[in-house]
């Protein structure tokens, strides 16, 4: 069901890119993710007009496979090199399972110390600073689950002390369905939205700028093979429907989502911007984190359709995700980023694996590209909060910054920056890279 390791996941290989050997480099040899780049515009042109393609994140550079010659690869992987080099990774991620992993072992292989393809790819390699990213694919339709127990018990408090948990939580994955047209790439600056209210006390809602907009630390998946109209993906099959992994900051506006929400759930609250990190990480390359999938003996198992020897075994990923901010008081003072919370994916409450086979058990068509959210994640302890609303307590505690300023809910000038890695005993660091985003004013 999950990816095998392989030599490209050995914690002793190292790559003639030196960058990528460093101890704390999110993108070393293990990793390879994908992305979708251009070189940045020189100065004095008024507009970009070097084309897009897809490059491999290697320790500070990039891999620019249009630059990249076709010979010295396999010669079955040049449709996949070719579509590569246009830009177009829908193709590699619509490719089977076999082709994926081929593919990831002949680029670690031209990466690594002593290749010889090195000569050939060195004037090949772009400075991650001097690049320009966009979303690595087009994405076809967004769905935002709720796996993270800790963050739904923990708000569920906040309005229901009582009854946090809604019955069917334990049961079935929750889901809502997003909008994909606003899904931006990380650097991408957001404006306050602005939308209804109703004070507490009062008859009327208001129009205007949201007061309490909040941030949301997940992942994102990306589907890579679809199934048809009708067509189930049953459990055995959908680890291979996965392509990667990236950062999701699903931007919400609680004032507006308080309002809006009933009786049938997100809409404009969630709707004015998702941001999504630029490097897809692989699933192949998340093999050596996976993690048995447990559930407390006294809470529901899941499901025959949601349950698998293979997803009980290895279905969970230990993924340390973390949110940091930095006001625009703290970026003009020199300070950096302050982390805010800490958390693991491995705690959340539904594997990828039932996420998918759940999302397409009623034949819905998943298509290359949609993109599967996971949910705020969250970790049991205070300072685990996978969002301001969990971390203020409903902005009833304030956070505080190390300059002195305070926060219950994002001010305008903040940038908010989620972070992810996986490390374990016998394996080798990678990480995602930033996912950042900063608060505009409200437009009027």
């Amino acid at each position: 069901m999950t990816a095998a390791l392989d030599a490209s996941h050995a914690p002793g290989l190292r790559s003639w890119v030196a960058s990528a050997n460093a101890a704390a480099a999110d993108f070393p040899i293990q990793n390879l993710p994908y992305g979708r780049f251009r070189r940045a515009a020189r100065p004095g042109l008024a507009e970009n007009s070097e084309p897009w393609r897809i490059g491999v994140a290697i320790g500070d550079q990039i891999l620019d496979l249009a630059a990249a010659p076709l010979s010295g690869w396999p010669a079955d992987l040049a449709p996949a090199f070719t579509a590569l080099a246009a830009g177009d990774l829908a193709a590699v991620m619509a490719a089977p399972k076999a082709i994926r992993q081929q593919l990831r072992r002949s680029l670690s292989a031209a990466l690594a110390q002593g290749s010889r393809q090195q000569t050939a790819l060195a004037g090949c390699l772009v400075a991650q600073a001097d690049a320009e990213m966009a979303l690595p694919c087009t994405v076809r339709d967004y769905t935002d689950f709720y796996t993270g127990i800790h963050h739904a018990t923990t708000v569920g408090k906040l309005f229901r002390p009582d009854n946090p948990l809604l019955p069917n939580y334990k049961w079935v994955p929750i889901g809502y369905h997003g909008r994909a047209s606003s899904i931006v790439v990380s650097g991408t600056a957001l404006h306050r939205p602005l939308g209804q209210t109703r004070l507490p006390g009062t008859e009327a809602p208001s129009f205007g700028p949201c007061q309490r907009l909040d941030c949301e630390l997940e992942l994102g998946a990306l589907v890579g093979p679809g199934n048809a109209l009708g067509e189930t993906v049953p459990m055995a099959q959908a680890e291979d429907r996965l392509f990667g992994l990236t950062l999701l900051n699903d931007w919400s506006a609680r004032d507006l989502q308080a309002w809006e929400y009933q009786p049938l759930g997100p809409f404009l609250a969630k709707s004015f911007g998702t941001t999504l990190s630029a490097w897809v990480v692989t699933m192949e390359a998340l093999a050596p984190f996976r993690s048995p999938f447990l559930r407390p003996a006294d809470d529901p198992q899941p499901l025959p359709y949601l349950d698998s020897a293979a997803n009980r075994a290895s279905g969970a990923i230990d993924i340390t995700l973390e949110l940091w901010l930095q006001s625009s008081t703290m970026l003009a003072a020199g300070t950096p980023p302050v982390r805010l919370s800490q958390s693991n994916f491995n705690q959340a409450y539904w594997t990828l694996a039932q996420l998918l086979t759940h999302h397409a058990s009623n034949g819905c068509n998943l298509q290359t590209g949609d993109l599967l959210g996971t949910g705020t994640q969250s970790g049991p302890d205070a300072g685990q909060g996978g969002s301001l609303l969990e971390l203020s307590a409903g902005g009833k505690s304030p956070i505080a910054l190390p300059d002195g300023e305070q926060r219950t809910f994002l001010a305008d000038g903040d940038t908010l920056i989620l972070r992810g890695f996986c490390e374990r005993p016998g394996a080798a660091r990678i990480g995602f890279g930033d996912c950042a985003g900063t608060v505009l004013p409200a437009r009027r």
